[in-house]
């Protein structure tokens, strides 16, 4: 069954070859070339292990970050960072929303955790609420896993609205896991980041990526913020020694000097979201109000089979607990690109 739900996770371009894939959410850019000349480069000295304690890059991600390389935990991809988050803390509740992104609950259920789901509404568009926080008094779990913004909604949550589900957690006795991996891709990204939290609070938890940011999935780097030295010396405990390669290491090394990309990226993006929102609601879709690189929709239509024939990948989103047949997710990507998506639903739907 796990094999399964992989395989149902976007990105799948080796059994979809010669395809447009729009069900990866990453910079519409491509890698940056300094990055891939960096792997390169490594790749000469392979035989050597890597730095354990991954200090070139702890140093790089700390200044890039503003925080302290002691409140770093760098994993192998944002998945090994849940993994490892959900071994130290072995909780026996979790609270996680639905929909959202599907490791949380993949990683719970490895450590043998009960999840509560809090059901988001259609017809509230999938909101994370007040009622979100109710339930953490009610059910009292000892981790709560948030996505801001949401995926695969794109929904953001306001950064008062994140306090008082810290708040809540605080006065439970819950961790606070905050995924913000999308949030570089947000207009007024600082106001919706909860780091300036870290420092007075040991049960805030926030996962970032280079995935999304840098496009370099496959190079599988992934990273935590925490001030709780306890929980992080924990998940060290809970991954294999040398579990961020050499060539990652370097990738993200030079990545983190990539700041006109990054910015490039995010305008891009900016652009061509509010083209495909306008040409998605033209073609009559249920669209919610996303701000992230990645935009959810309802069609009456199936869409998967027929877009897949015509050479593009979407990402059917009935797998996700709280979602149902119907919903797709595309990213937003070049505008020749998504042309040719508007292109192609525009024949099937005619």
């Amino acid at each position: 069954m796990k094999e399964i739900k992989k395989h149902q996770h976007g990105g799948d371009v080796y059994r979809y070859k010669g395809c447009i894939d729009f069900s990866s959410n990453c910079n519409p850019l491509g890698t940056p070339q300094s990055v891939v000349e960096a792997v390169k480069e490594s790749a000469s000295r392979m035989s050597d292990y890597p730095d354990v304690r991954c200090q070139r890059l702890r140093d790089a991600l700390a200044e890039y970050e503003k925080v302290s390389p002691s409140m770093l935990f760098i994993g192998n991809g944002a998945a090994e960072v849940i993994f490892a988050l959900c071994l130290a803390v072995k909780p026996q509740k979790a609270l996680i929303p639905a929909p959202t992104f599907a490791e949380y609950e993949q990683a719970l259920s490895n450590v043998d955790c009960q999840v509560v789901h809090a059901y988001l509404k259609d017809e509230e568009g999938f909101r994370v609420g007040n009622e979100f926080i109710q339930v953490i008094h009610r059910e009292r779990p000892q981790i709560v896993f948030l996505c801001n913004p949401n995926n695969p909604t794109g929904v953001v949550a306001s950064a008062d609205f994140l306090r008082q589900v810290l708040k809540a957690c605080e006065e439970t006795g819950a961790l606070l896991a905050l995924d913000e991996c999308f949030n570089d891709f947000i207009q007024d990204r600082d106001q919706y980041t909860m780091k300036p939290c870290l420092s007075d609070h040991p049960s805030l938890f926030i996962l970032k990526a280079f995935t999304k940011r840098y496009a370099i999935p496959g190079v599988r780097l992934g990273y935590g913020i925490s001030a709780n030295g306890d929980l992080l010396e924990c998940m060290e405990s809970a991954v294999q020694p040398w579990n961020v390669s050499s060539l990652a290491q370097a990738a993200g090394v030079a990545a983190l000097e990539e700041e006109a990309y990054v910015d490039a990226g995010r305008r891009l993006i900016w652009q061509e979201q509010a083209y495909l929102k306008k040409e998605l609601k033209s073609l009559g879709f249920r669209l919610y109000d996303s701000r992230a690189n990645y935009l959810l929709f309802y069609s009456e239509r199936p869409l998967w089979e027929d877009c897949k024939n015509r050479g593009i990948l979407i990402r059917d989103c009935s797998n996700y607990p709280g979602l149902s047949k119907g919903y797709y997710r595309v990213a937003v990507r070049t505008h020749e690109e998504n042309e040719k998506l508007i292109q192609v639903l525009k024949n099937i739907c005619q």
